[in-house]
């Protein structure tokens, strides 16, 4: 089933209005969840916005809640969400921290007190696009198991990098398990297997099986000791720039809510100005395309291009959806 993406931003809209947010901020958070799934993330954009409703009504979601800054040290600041609309407060920090860069070159907004960002990326491409490189990420729950451990310490806390590029920007959007847990739970949903392994089974076996994965919640982390290390380390250095919770503390809550986030854009354009930023960029890439694939049929990608020809995709042929999740929607 494909939902034309207008008909979907609309259908969001409606529904966050209903919800308590005022009709600008329904109207911000919705194109949000409808590019997440115009860009093939439906994970994070409409399988995920009925959990966004429900914890809007259980109250760990404020829809009301506007983030506010707490603190100011130059080039950096921190900010307390309120508990808001994460993807609202995701957005508006990102504007802050671009305006920070504009000043002082460098801006850095921690954040703390807010809910989940959804797909990490969008704020990856809302710097890029407007002409500046980001480095942000978020902290979780304990949801995955640190290497040599069998239950759940670190989060997967997601990691975002982008960079501008005249035809479209760079972004890269990871998280520090080896698969996300909503790309496990799309693939299990689609009886699909994980084309490697991306966790173990609860017998302690590697596995490509996402449902036994979910089961055990034994996600593998990235990099292996790598990965866990990345991933404790971006849990500190997220409580530090923001005063917020830890991994650990939100792990201690009836659920996921209160994450903190980081938000650091750069004015890439100030040193060099736009030309060698937009020159350097496309340098690497055209290297990049050089590459010979294992595959003769598939081209290597750079992060996001993947994401840039499936938006094209969407846009002519609109989003498929879950006529399930769908039904949901149009029911709330």
């Amino acid at each position: 089933m494909r939902i034309a993406y207008a008909q979907l931003q609309q259908e969001f809209a409606r529904v966050l209005h209903k919800n308590g947010l005022t009709p600008e901020r329904a109207a911000r958070c919705a194109t949000i969840f409808a590019e997440n799934s115009l860009v093939g993330v439906a994970s994070h954009g409409l399988n995920r916005f009925p959990g966004l409703i429900e914890f809007i009504h259980k109250g760990y979601v404020d829809p009301n809640a506007m983030c506010e800054q707490v603190a100011g040290l130059g080039a950096w600041e921190q900010w307390d969400g309120g508990l808001g609309v994460g993807p609202l407060n995701a957005y508006a920090c990102t504007e802050r921290a671009m305006a920070l860069a504009k000043t002082h070159g460098i801006g850095c907004v921690g954040l703390r007190n807010t809910n989940h960002w959804m797909r990490g990326g969008y704020y990856g491409w809302q710097a890029a696009q407007a002409g500046f490189a980001l480095l942000s990420w978020t902290n979780t729950k304990p949801n995955v198991p640190a290497w040599g451990a069998t239950d759940c310490h670190v989060g997967n806390n997601p990691l975002v990098l982008a960079v501008p590029r005249d035809d479209g920007p760079v972004v890269l959007d990871m998280a520090m398990s080896q698969f996300s847990f909503g790309r496990m739970e799309t693939a299990q949903r689609a009886g699909q297997t994980l084309p490697v392994p991306g966790g173990y089974d609860a017998a302690g076996n590697l596995t490509q099986e996402p449902g036994a994965i979910l089961a055990a919640n034994r996600a593998l982390p990235i990099g292996y000791w790598k990965g866990s290390g990345l991933a404790m380390l971006l849990d500190l250095v997220a409580v530090l720039l923001s005063g917020g919770l830890a991994t650990h503390q939100i792990g201690q809550q009836v659920t996921e809510y209160g994450v903190s986030q980081v938000f650091i854009a750069f004015d890439v354009t100030q040193a060099g100005g736009a030309a060698f930023v937009n020159q350097a960029v496309e340098g690497v890439i055209a290297d990049l395309h050089t590459a010979t694939p294992i595959d003769a049929a598939s081209a290597v990608l750079y992060p996001g291009e993947r994401a840039s020809q499936t938006r094209a995709d969407n846009l002519a042929n609109s989003i498929p959806v879950d006529p399930t999740i769908w039904a949901r929607v149009q029911a709330m």
